[in-house]
């Protein structure tokens, strides 16, 4: 049976590389993807085409770039010292920092469930008409059965099929408008921050560049690993995890860019604001046809489904590195992290007034929360005590900080808005 980010006995099996060998290493950065293409990122990015058109594609694009920079790093990290983000920080710094740092991590992932979790009970409302408290205890049994009695293996098969069909979703709906391509490529290189925006581009920034995903990637990208003693073989590792997350991450910013296209192209063009997404449901029908509403609630039914399961795994995961153990959904520790990563978000929902309105806000508390994991990770990776000669170059570290910086000016920009 398959064990869970255990290492192989490289005396049992010894790697071998051919021309498909990067197929088997696909997989960790499209667990990864799934969570920037969660129902945050759906109201997130409704909410920029509807009200402001193609000008925020610019935070997609630079919130990508981030990603790729800052989600590649964080899998050096798993690759060179067989540890996730949580475990490193529980293990070399002081546990007085370290405790409080993993602690605002969960509380990202809460957050992050909450969102997922919301997202596919609107789905169920929106197909099956199910009231949306109902629809949030049905994705989050869903969800513990998932984790609690499937290999890491399984989910992943499932979550790259979530994925394929979220992306051939929007592919389908982009196929039905018009897009003004000339203002989207302008839109996508051109930095713009129209009155009102900074809290939606926030959310989107949070939305894209979530600190879940940074401990999830450290933990998942281990169980492609052999051997770490073998100087080879982790360099095989680094070469083909930078394939999987550049591949995993442009098709998050095609589907991403694909979501404000559509808004920008239906309800921004119709001069109509959109404030819940079942709006999406009924505004859809009649302008592209009763076969794109039913697309859009099935795309993001799945979306929310694949998104929480990747939330509790990375709540699990955080929770475990606070003392110091690898996820394990047979460990105590792991199941403790994803059952209060699921069962307080569900909590939140039945508190919750306005899901649309929860949604963009869970969002940009992620974006708060970030600047605190990018500094953790580039400390850590940047550290010859943790990595070894596998550590951050000057330059790297120059840029990694400087993503840090450009994160926390941009919270500071949230907080003068709101005077």
């Amino acid at each position: 049976m398959f064990k869970l980010f255990k290492f192989l006995d490289p005396s049992r099996h010894k790697p071998r590389y051919g021309g498909l060998d990067i197929f088997k290493f696909i997989g960790p950065g499209l667990l990864v993807t799934v969570g920037f293409i969660d129902p945050g990122n759906w109201a997130s990015n409704l909410a920029a085409g509807a009200d402001f058109g193609y000008a925020l594609l610019w935070m997609v694009t630079l919130s990508t770039i981030m990603l790729i920079l800052l989600q590649h790093n964080v899998a050096h990290l798993g690759i060179a010292t067989g540890l996730c983000l949580s475990e490193a920080a529980a293990i070399y710094i002081k546990p007085r920092f370290s405790r409080v740092l993993i602690s605002s991590a969960m509380l990202a992932s809460i957050s992050t469930s909450l969102a997922e979790i919301l997202g596919g009970a609107i789905a169920l409302k929106m197909i099956f008409s199910i009231p949306i408290r109902a629809g949030a205890i049905l994705v989050t049994i869903f969800t513990l059965i998932m984790l609690f009695t499937n290999s890491y293996r399984l989910i992943e098969k499932w979550i790259i099929a979530f994925v394929s069909v979220i992306g051939l979703s929007f592919l389908y709906e982009l196929s039905l408008v018009h897009i003004d391509w000339n203002a989207a490529i302008t839109g996508w290189v051109t930095p713009s921050f129209p009155k009102g925006s900074m809290i939606v581009i926030m959310s989107v920034l949070g939305a894209v560049v979530m600190p879940h995903n940074l401990f999830l990637h450290s933990e998942i990208i281990q169980s492609r690993q052999w051997n770490l003693k073998d100087e080879k073989v982790i360099k095989k590792q680094l070469n083909y995890e930078f394939t999987d997350t550049l591949f995993s991450m442009l098709i998050g910013w095609a589907i991403n860019s694909a979501m404000i296209l559509l808004a920008a192209a239906t309800f921004f063009h119709a001069k109509t604001q959109v404030t819940e997404l079942e709006q999406a449901n009924q505004l859809l029908a009649p302008l592209l046809g009763s076969h794109a509403a039913l697309v859009f609630a099935v795309a993001l039914l799945f979306s929310g489904l694949a998104s929480t399961i990747t939330s509790g795994m990375a709540a699990g995961s955080i929770f475990a590195g606070m003392f110091k153990e690898p996820y394990d959904i047979k460990d105590n520790h792991s199941k403790v992290g994803v059952t209060i990563s699921l069962l307080l978000a569900l909590g939140i929902i039945f508190l919750i007034k306005n899901p649309f309105q929860g949604l963009i806000i869970s969002q940009m508390i992620l974006s708060i929360q970030l600047p605190f994991t990018i500094f953790l990770q580039v400390y850590l990776t940047s550290s010859e005590k943790v990595m070894g000669k596998y550590k951050n170059s000057g330059f790297s570290k120059i840029v990694l900080y400087a993503l840090g910086v450009i994160v926390t000016v941009l919270n500071v920009f949230l907080f003068i808005s709101f005077f």
